[in-house]
């Protein structure tokens, strides 16, 4: 499985299967998604002159089965820079075959490149797969509730 896919950055092309990714990852996290919009949102952030969004793609046979997204952050506690991954989705066929740790290995790279100490993300308590394979590659975990505040 691993040999006949690829992780390349996202292009303009992928924006809407990569919506497509999105609305799957919120219902696998038992969240609601609206895709209103958010095709033109999205390629505008990713493909900006400077983008502060970064999104990474898996591909099989020209198909994008799964995508991940990242930005670089500071931390002022840490005092340093780390970055903060958004998402890891992948479609349900081409898990467990080392791809999500391969998409880890590229995030951990351009981390690396853009001297950031540290990566954070999260993911709910009951997406008991995620947390084990987080475990797995050596990540631990901080218990703390996330708020969100809408404008």
């Amino acid at each position: 499985m691993k040999e006949d896919i690829r992780i390349r950055l996202a292009e303009k092309k992928d924006i809407n299967r990569i919506i497509e990714l999105c609305k799957a990852h919120a219902e696998y996290e038992k969240s609601a998604y609206d895709i209103a919009g958010k095709a033109e949102s999205l390629e505008g952030y990713l493909f900006e002159p400077n983008p502060g969004l970064h999104c990474l793609v898996v591909e099989k046979e020209n198909e994008v089965l799964g995508y991940s997204t990242f930005m670089k952050q500071f931390s002022t506690w840490d005092s340093h820079y780390y970055i903060y991954l958004d998402c890891l989705y992948l479609e349900p066929e081409i898990r467990g075959f080392g791809i999500g740790e391969k998409m880890m290995e590229e995030v951990k790279a351009y981390a690396e490149s853009e001297n950031c100490k540290a990566i954070q993300w999260q993911t709910p308590d009951f997406n008991h797969r995620a947390i084990k394979f987080y475990k797995r590659i050596g990540a631990t975990a901080k218990t703390k509730e996330r708020f969100t505040w809408d404008l």
